[in-house]
């Protein structure tokens, strides 16, 4: 382990490096509308500009502008993954014509604060809006006591499951994943071609489900950016769903798949792992589940010290273009932190975010429609989840890199080509020249 670096070793030196793009090197020309930089509007009022893919921030952004007499927010629905809105945004910025506010998940900040994207807002939070926020939320946005982006939610995995199949089949609900198994098996012998869940070829899942065994894929410790994807709790994690698979009691697809929606609409699955967002998104993407599904705590490795990991979230950030940072400061924090702010968003009736300001959860609990889930209080059970999320975890610097990686090897071991385990040991090996390439001091962890 090398000793103390300088900040280099772990964020770099801003200033000093060529500006890469939180997706490494991608290309094409700016895609930056023109009006992208704040200005000064009529009648004293300052405009500033705000990107995101979110469901319900337009109705935000409405709120906001009805209720705010000094700033006016410009804002722009951009397309969400990273070849839509993270591509533009690296564009823009490449450009010098970065919007002033941008939402970025959880996985992709550190990659922005590398490359000088999302600037230093540590000065910028007040005691008061720090003293809100979960602090397993903000953890995840501050690397060596500096914060670059404000978390708006923090979404614990939480276990969706068909509450009238598994009533027609006298099925249980599993508390450990032991029973989980018990319970993939107790569902194939119900005949037909339903399974227990959908084992998502992307990130996102598996890296709640390692999280919440203990792993850390990265850390920064000693100054410099320590590897282990294939540490031993993601090695538990990798082998317990290839049995799943290998006796083929799941279904692996892309989440973004037609098989996978279809397998969802047509009662073919009786469970899914995701974030307290699903709920929402569920809603809007499925109608005819209405009344049959409802949400119950992941199963766990050990009850009596149960842990979580996330899975979803986003953040805001102050982009280093922004003309007017303390206007976008402000609309940053009542974004996070008013109540209406969430009552807009939640009238979307397309959002079940889970607030990283919890003095809002009475606000979301209030607001939220619960029918679909059969009048369940399912805030009540995000706010007991949410202090199961372990605090092990930092996300690396090209993470949108690593899950390609990953992803492209799920997809393959999906087909009997390497394992689950393979995959973990090939996403490390394919992260490592990124980190190098940016001259970040890095260690890996032998596995």
């Amino acid at each position: 382990m090398p000793g103390r670096q300088s900040r280099r070793s772990v964020l770099a030196a801003i200033t000093a490096l060529p500006l890469t793009g939180a997706l490494g090197a991608c290309s094409g020309t700016n895609s930056a509308s023109s009006g992208s930089s704040s200005k000064a509007g009529t009648k004293g009022k300052t405009t500033i500009t705000f990107w995101s893919a979110l469901r319900g921030s337009q109705e935000v952004v409405d709120e906001f502008n009805r209720t705010h007499d000094h700033i006016r927010v410009d804002f722009e629905q951009i397309p969400s993954g990273t070849g839509g809105g993270y591509l533009k945004l690296s564009n823009a910025a490449r450009a010098g014509n970065a919007p002033d506010v941008a939402t970025i998940e959880y996985p992709q900040v550190p990659g922005y604060a590398i490359d000088g994207v999302a600037r230093d807002m540590t000065d910028m939070i007040s005691d008061g809006l720090r003293a809100k926020l979960l602090p397993q939320a903000l953890r995840l946005t501050t690397f060596e006591n500096r914060t670059y982006s404000v978390p708006l939610d923090v979404e614990p995995m939480v276990l969706h499951y068909r509450k009238d199949l598994f009533d027609k089949y006298g099925l249980d609900l599993p508390t450990t994943w032991d029973e989980y198994t018990d319970l993939a098996r107790a569902v194939r012998r119900t005949g037909g071609d339903r399974k227990v869940t959908i084992f998502s070829t992307d990130m996102g899942q598996f890296s709640g489900w390692a999280w919440a065994a203990g792993a850390q894929w990265f850390d920064t410790s000693e100054g410099a950016w320590n590897v282990s994807l294939a540490d031993a709790p993601t090695r538990r994690v990798a082998r317990y769903w290839q049995r799943l698979i290998d006796e083929d009691l799941v279904y692996v697809n892309s989440p973004t798949s037609r098989a996978n929606d279809a397998q969802n609409a047509n009662g073919l699955i009786l469970t899914r792992h995701s974030g307290a967002w699903d709920a929402g998104a569920q809603m809007n993407a499925h109608p005819e589940g209405k009344g049959k599904w409802r949400i119950a705590p992941q199963p766990q490795w050990d009850p009596a010290n149960p842990a979580l990991g996330t899975n979803g979230g986003s953040t805001f950030t102050v982009t280093k273009d922004s003309r007017h940072p303390e206007a976008a400061m402000e609309f940053i924090e009542w974004q996070v932190s008013h109540p209406d702010a969430l009552r807009a968003r939640l009238s979307s009736g397309a959002s079940s975010q889970y607030p990283a300001a919890t003095g809002l959860i009475e606000v979301g609990r209030a607001a939220f429609d619960r029918t679909y889930y059969g009048g369940q209080d399912i805030y009540a059970l995000f706010e007991q989840e949410a202090h199961k999320i372990g605090d092990n975890w930092t996300w690396g610097p090209r993470m949108t890199a690593t899950a390609q990686v990953m992803q492209d090897a799920f997809a393959r071991a999906a087909v009997g080509s390497g394992t689950l385990e393979s995959s973990m040991r090939a996403a490390q090996d394919g992260t490592m020249p990124d980190l190098r390439a940016l001259g970040l001091t890095t260690t890996q962890h032998t596995t």
